[in-house]
Parts: structure tokens; sequence; C-alpha cells
């Protein structure tokens, strides 16, 4: 076949899913109970995202959270067969505490600019231009 006829069709690239959310307190129900939140709220801003097209995910954690891992709570809701992968966030002074963050790696045709990252309550300060972004759409 020739692969120069198939270039005006979609190309399917790994895309990168953003997210961020702070826990109350560092206990298991607490961190179980935002990451859980912060999943539900992606899938509802990326509605196409399907289990299937997940090629991995990886979580940090502020150093103040190690009462679980934030995995488990998607683990919980299903995404059991997905590669997963939790770390210790890197100790910046003064940076955000009780932090969970997420990258998604999704397999998709879907291009960088249809993609919704999501961070919600206070850790909607690391990125105010994607939540404010969110806010919008969530509007409409």
């Amino acid at each position: 076949m020739n692969r120069l006829a198939n270039l005006n069709q979609p190309i399917i690239s790994v895309r990168g899913i953003r997210g961020a959310v702070v826990a109350e307190e560092n206990s298991q129900e607490a961190i179980y109970t935002v990451t859980s939140e912060l999943f539900r709220e992606i899938l509802r801003h990326n509605p196409d995202l399907k289990l299937v097209g997940i090629a991995s995910i990886f979580f940090t954690v502020t150093p103040d959270l190690d009462a679980a891992y934030p995995a488990l709570a998607v683990r919980q809701m299903g995404w059991k067969e997905v590669a997963m992968l939790c770390s210790q966030e890197i100790p910046v002074p003064d940076s955000l505490a009780m932090c969970i963050r997420v990258l998604i790696h999704w397999n998709t045709y879907h291009t960088q600019e249809e993609i919704r990252h999501v961070y919600l309550g206070e850790a909607s300060i690391l990125r105010p231009d994607i939540a404010s972004r969110i806010s919008t759409n969530a509007a409409e």
C-alpha cells in the first residue's frame, strides 16, 4: 500500500491530559475522594476519553501526602488494566501543599487544542489560564 495515500487521514497521537487537585488532609479517604473527583471531571471535559485509549497514567503527590496511592482510587473506578505510577513531587519551597497532580497519556485523534486539562479548587492557581478556560466552557 502506498503510504502517501493516507496523508489526509487524521493521525493518532499520544496526547497528555493534565490535572491537579488538593486534598483536605493526609488520609486515605481524602486522597481517594479528591482523586476520584478529579477523574470524573477529566472524563466530563474529555468525553471521548475511554479506557482502551489510555497508554498510561502518572501521578505525583506533594511530600505531605503519603497515606495512600492516588492510583488506587482510579483502579477502584474500574481502570484496572491501565499502567499507573505514583511518585513524589519535587519539594519546591512555597509550592502548593497537599497537591495531587496527574498526567494521562492518551492515544487519540484529537489535537492538542481539543484536550481539556482540569485543575480543581485550590489547584487552579497552578494553571489559571487552563482553569479559566474550563470554567468558561462549563458555563456554555
